[in-house]
């Protein structure tokens, strides 16, 4: 489950070039993952407009 660890790393370092480097992968590959995961669950995860990104109500 790579998209799990991607939303975990990116949820907990607040951007997806922290979480890339955590992870071996680059910014979007990290931000596709996450993209994938909102995909299958059908709603956004994170409020990508805010420095550091912050996680929406049903993420």
């Amino acid at each position: 489950m790579p998209w799990l660890r991607a939303f975990e790393a990116a949820s907990r370092n607040g951007n997806f070039s922290s979480a890339g480097e955590e992870l071996g992968l680059t910014p979007a590959a990290v931000s596709h993952q996450v993209r994938s995961l909102e995909e299958q669950l059908g709603y956004q995860l994170f409020s990508r407009r805010k420095r550091p990104m912050e996680l929406t109500t049903m993420g």
